[in-house]
Formats: C-alpha cells, structure tokens, sequence
C-alpha cells in the first residue's frame, strides 16, 4: 500500500510538471514564436491568453508587439551646398511580421543594428540631395518673417538676410526617407512608423567660419544704418538751416517795415504837431537840438567848431543875447 501512495504521489508530481511545462501564457504586449530544435514551427501567436506547446522539445520565442525606438546617433554628413552638419535621428518602429523577424535578425540588438545601417545610410542620401536650409525649415510654406529694414527691400537694394527659396522642407526630407527606408525593412518584418531629425548641428570646424559670415553681415547692416542716419541727419540739418534762415529772413523783413512804420508814423505826428505855428517850429528845433548836445557833450568830450557850423549856432545866438 505504501509503494502504491509513493507511486501516485510520483505519477501526480511529474504529471503536474509536465503540464507546467506544456503550456504558457501570452500578454497583451506580447506575439509569441514556438521554435522546436531551433525552428520555428506553427504560425506566430498574437492572441492574449494560456495556450500549450509540448514539452521539453518545443520553446517560446517572445517579441514585443508595442511601439519600439530607435535612436540614432550624431552622424556628420555634408548637404548639397557642401556644408558640414551633424544630424541626430529617431526612429518609432513594431514588428508586424514576428517569423520574417525572428528568421532575419533573431532579437531586438540585431534589429536595432540594421535599422542604424539603414536609416542612417538613408539620412546621409537625403541630406547631400538638399540644402542646409531645406533642412533646416519645417516645409515650405512656413517662411521666416523677416526685418525688410535687413533685406533692403525699404530701399530697393541689398540681398542681407535674403534666403533661398524653400521647395521642400524638413517635412517632405523626412518623408522621403521614410518611403525609402521602410521597404527595405519590410524584408526583416520591421514596420517603420516615423523618422525625424531630432538635432542639425554645424560642424564645428564649421561653425567659427558661420559665426564671422554672420558677424561680417551684422557689420554690413550696422554700416548701412549708420550711413542712412547720417545721410536723414544731414537732410535734417540742412532742412533746419534753411528753415532758420527763413525765418530769421522774414522776421528782420518784418522789424525793418514795423520801424518804417513807426518812423514815418512818428514823423507824421511830430510835423503835425511842430508845423501848426512858427513857434512849435522853433520849438522842435530847439528840442533836437538840445538832444544833439545831450548826446555829444559831456565831462570828457573836447568839440571843435566852426563858428558857421549849425551845431553851434544855438551857442552862439546864446552868446549874442548874453551880449545884449
């Protein structure tokens, strides 16, 4: 009886084991290959659930059925215009055929090796077939708002700032890289969902001779305003002259017929007011005349006249009546 219970016991255990070992689970995330001797036997399992393989003969391959990425690294390129860049890449990709994968590439370290030798030989033909720019821009419509002051358009001259024009874009670079690129990865069961350019950089060999064109530029411009300024603050000044000059034109024109006015004004009156008896006449004479001395006589001043001379005559009428 106790070899029987022994026996029962053994007979469960290894059944029990046997069963564990034939079947496995498959997660949502997940597509499973069953190999047996190390090939692959059956078609691919997508399905989520507990499912059964034999045991001990036959092994579950397992790949990830998510979204993967793939990061490229810094890899320096020239573009059309013979400039030297650094363009960094990423890529989002799946396995959509789990047999043509595992028979190609085996695991993900293979897979992301080819996709570095494809896309990266992609992205070194897509980048020399355009220029920096094309590069650079997003797509073709989206143009940069620049200064017109910079282009010279204000002016009708100059080309600073002035880019070339845009037929492609980033956009349509990338685009083109990925028509190419996803069918040759077709072949290892790879399906390419995106590719961008994460980074373009200037070489930096490169990059000091960018930053003394740039500099150089800034220079030009800088001139140019300077050149305008100076030219407005000369019309400016000049203008100002003129305008000074007029004035001051006008405003003597002015002075001179106002003094007119007022001489002739006060003429006028003194003859109306001197002129109405021989008296007044005398008067007025006498008047100036004290005037004329007030304003050539004094403390200092040494006078010689001629007894005919009309500035003395009033002296000398003086002297004649002290006389009589």
């Amino acid at each position: 009886m106790r070899s029987m219970r022994s026996l029962s016991i053994a007979a469960v255990i290894v059944i029990g084991f046997v069963s564990f070992l034939s079947v496995y689970t498959v997660n949502q995330t997940e597509q499973v290959i069953i190999t047996q001797f190390g090939r692959p036997v059956g078609e691919p399992i997508t399905s989520a659930g507990l499912h059964l393989k034999l045991p001990f003969i036959q092994q579950v391959i397992r790949f990830d059925q998510r979204y993967l990425a793939w990061d490229g690294p810094m890899v320096e390129m020239p573009t059309k215009d013979k400039t030297y860049v650094q363009v960094e890449t990423f890529a989002r990709w799946r396995i959509k055929d789990p047999m043509h994968y595992y028979l190609r590439l085996r695991d993900e370290r293979s897979a992301q090796s080819r996709l570095e030798d494809i896309l990266g030989s992609e992205t070194r033909t897509a980048i020399a077939k355009h220029e920096l720019i094309e590069a650079v821009r997003t797509d073709k419509a989206r143009q940069p708002l620049l200064d017109q002051s910079l282009t010279g358009a204000s002016t009708g001259v100059g080309t600073l700032g002035v880019l070339h024009p845009i037929r492609y874009g980033r956009l349509e670079i990338e685009k083109g890289v990925i028509d190419t690129a996803a069918q040759k990865l077709g072949e290892f069961g790879i399906e390419l969902l995106d590719v961008r350019f994460k980074r373009i950089n200037y070489h930096p060999q490169v990059l000091e001779r960018i930053h003394q064109r740039m500099i150089s530029e800034r220079l030009q411009i800088a001139q140019r305003f300077r050149s305008e300024g100076e030219g407005e603050a000369a019309r400016i000044s000049g203008k100002k002259e003129r305008d000074v000059n007029e004035i001051e034109s006008t405003a003597y024109k002015r002075v001179q017929e106002i003094r007119g006015e007022a001489d002739a004004k006060a003429t006028e009156i003194y003859a109306n007011a001197y002129t109405q008896r021989p008296e007044a006449a005398d008067f007025y004479r006498f008047l100036k005349s004290m005037e004329t001395y007030r304003r050539i006589i004094n403390n200092d001043a040494t006078i010689v006249l001629s007894t005919n001379s009309d500035l003395f005559a009033l002296l000398k009428r003086i002297e004649q009546k002290s006389g009589d």
